[in-house]
């Protein structure tokens, strides 16, 4: 049996992969692989890789494949109360036609998954700021990281906003108090990182400018530019160096954050990007239990210039 499909324009320059997600669900990365790489999945009667940019009226065609069959765990659907609406509605910076940028709380996903049910998308889904579209996600942040994060309201300033977050024209900043004193005032990190994918090992350059806000013999106020975007880039780096970020759980030595409250001391502060000859500049301010354990640790921060 064929299933056969022709992208629509308002698809036109997506990944391929994403675009199947789209048609058919959360499909494994895996499967997808395997079924390009045997012909099972072509476009325009021709093999292509998952990363295949599609194009308005390409047409795809899937030969005898039941995906369903495939996928063991299904995505948890989270149905936000009114209260948990607002609340996110509340964190919300700024509220124009084509995207809502938002204070994160720490502890929350951006999307769900199998592990994670309370998620942003979810919420926006709900919210009225978005009727007549739905809330797209444009970029990542972790689910303990607070601070600046951005949604966009149709797939058109999606995809754009996408382009400049892999085009590196969205300039982030992040502040983290971590373990220890840094000996480097400022510098740039520069480093290869590895992570595993479906058991496959993935080595990824990464490449993070710092600059010392304040810092005494046991903690150090750190503000982070990262240049790559890479999963947990800013956490591993300074795991790598020995000074891990308080109340990382995953990165850190077994002694770093005895004592220490269970929030991730790493905050999205700021994000800078350009549509159309106009900047746009968002800062988000810093968590009541971040300021706290500034003030615990004796560190002082006065605002970025």
């Amino acid at each position: 049996m064929i299933k056969s499909y022709i992208v629509d324009s308002t698809f036109n320059n997506m990944r391929f992969d994403r675009w199947l997600r789209i048609k058919l669900g959360k499909v494994p990365q895996g499967l997808i692989e395997k079924n390009l790489r045997s012909g099972k999945i072509k476009i325009n009667k021709k093999k292509v890789k998952s990363s295949f940019k599609i194009k308005t009226n390409d047409k795809v065609d899937i030969f005898n494949l039941n995906f369903e069959e495939k996928v063991n765990q299904k995505k948890i659907k989270f149905s936000p109360s009114n209260e948990v609406i607002k609340a996110n509605e509340d964190l919300i910076i700024d509220n124009n036609d084509n995207f809502v940028v938002l204070n994160k709380s720490s502890g929350i996903s951006v999307q769900g998954g199998t592990k994670s049910k309370k998620n942003l998308i979810d919420i926006f889904t709900k919210s009225e700021i978005f009727h007549g579209t739905k809330p797209y996600s444009v970029h990542r942040l972790d689910k303990d990281t607070s601070g600046v994060f951005i949604i966009a309201k149709n797939r058109e300033t999606a995809q754009l906003l996408t382009s400049l977050f892999r085009l590196r024209k969205v300039h982030k900043t992040y502040l983290a108090i971590c373990n220890g004193e840094l000996e480097k005032n400022s510098g740039q990190w520069s480093e290869e990182l590895i992570r595993y994918e479906n058991g496959k090992k993935i080595v990824e350059k990464a490449q993070t400018t710092f600059k010392v806000l304040d810092k005494n013999s046991n903690s150090t106020l750190v503000e982070m530019k990262p240049i790559t975007g890479r999963k947990h880039q800013l956490r591993k780096q300074l795991f790598n160096i020995g000074h891990s970020i308080y109340g990382d759980k995953k990165y850190r030595s077994s002694t770093s954050d005895k004592g220490i409250n269970k929030d991730l001391m790493l905050h999205s502060y700021q994000i800078r990007f350009m549509i159309k000859d106009k900047r746009y500049t968002y800062r988000a301010l810093i968590p009541d239990y971040f300021k706290k354990l500034l003030k615990t640790k004796r560190l002082n921060f006065v605002g970025l210039k």
